[in-house]
C-alpha cells in the first residue's frame, strides 16, 4: 500500500458493517458469501482486510465451487491464506457436506424427482468427477440406503447391473433411483447416459426391482429421466 494511502480495516468499519456483528444482528442467511468467508478466515494481511481477502479468493470464476474442489495445498498457495486459513475453509466446507448428509439418517420418503434431487444436490453438485449412486427404496418409497457404484467417467464397464442391484438385493429394496453428477454443471443426458439407463431398467425388470428414475445432478440444477419421458 503506497505511503499515506488510507485503507479501511474491519476494526475501523462501522459496527453494523462488520461481518461478525452483522451475523449476530441479521443472521447468517443475510450475509454475502464474502462476509461468511471472512468470518471463517478471521484475519486479513498487513495489506488487506479479511473482507478484501475473502473477495479476492472468491474472484475465481468458479466461486464457492473453487473452494469446494481445490486441494488444501492449492488453497495454501493463495497469497494471504496459508495452512491455517486453508484448513479452516476446508473444515467448514466438510462440516457443511456432513450436515447435508444427515438427511439420509432421517430416511425420508421420496415422492418426486425434486425430493430425490434435494437428497443429493448439496453433496454431489461440487464433485469434480462423475459419481454414480443408487438410492434404495422400500415399498412405501422410504429411503433405506444409498450406495456408491462407481467414480469416474460414466461407461457401461463401470456401471454394471450387477454392481447397481447388488445392494438393492441385499437390503430387499423394492425399487431404486439412479443418480449421477455431471462435473461440467450441465445435467443434460448424454447418449451414454441414455444407453446405460435403458440397460439398467431392463435388468431391473428381470430381477423385479423397478428403476423409478435416473437423476443427473448439475450445478444446482438437475434432470429427471422420468420427467423427460425417458423412463
Amino acid at each position: 500500500m503506497p505511503e499515506g494511502e488510507y485503507r479501511v480495516t474491519i476494526k475501523n468499519m462501522p459496527a453494523d458493517l462488520r461481518p461478525r456483528e452483522r451475523l449476530r444482528e441479521v443472521g447468517a442467511g443475510s450475509l454475502s458469501t464474502a462476509e461468511l468467508l471472512a468470518i471463517i478466515l478471521r484475519t486479513g494481511t498487513k495489506d488487506e482486510s479479511v473482507l478484501e481477502l475473502a473477495h479476492r479468493v472468491l474472484m475465481d470464476p468458479r466461486g464457492l465451487r473453487f473452494l469446494a474442489e481445490a486441494a488444501l495445498d492449492e488453497l495454501c498457495q493463495i497469497r494471504g491464506m496459508g495452512l491455517a486459513k486453508a484448513a479452516q475453509v476446508k473444515a467448514a466446507l466438510e462440516l457443511g457436506r456432513r450436515l447435508a448428509c444427515l438427511d439420509m439418517e432421517l430416511k425420508p420418503v421420496i415422492n418426486s424427482p425434486q425430493e430425490a434431487s434435494l437428497l443429493v444436490m448439496d453433496d454431489m453438485c461440487y464433485l469434480d468427477r462423475e459419481h454414480f449412486r443408487v438410492i434404495l427404496l422400500n415399498t412405501k418409497n422410504r429411503v433405506i440406503g444409498m450406495d456408491q457404484v462407481s467414480v469416474g467417467t460414466l461407461n457401461a464397464s463401470l456401471v454394471h447391473p450387477r454392481e447397481v442391484f447388488k445392494p438393492a438385493v441385499q437390503k430387499s429394496a423394492a425399487s431404486v433411483i439412479l443418480v449421477h453428477n455431471h462435473p461440467s454443471g450441465d445435467p443434460s443426458p448424454s447418449p451414454e447416459d441414455l444407453q446405460i439407463t435403458q440397460r439398467l431398467c431392463e435388468a431391473g425388470r428381470i430381477i423385479g426391482i423397478e428403476v423409478l428414475d435416473h437423476i443427473i445432478i448439475g450445478d444446482h440444477v438437475f434432470v429427471s429421466f422420468k420427467e423427460k419421458g425417458l423412463i
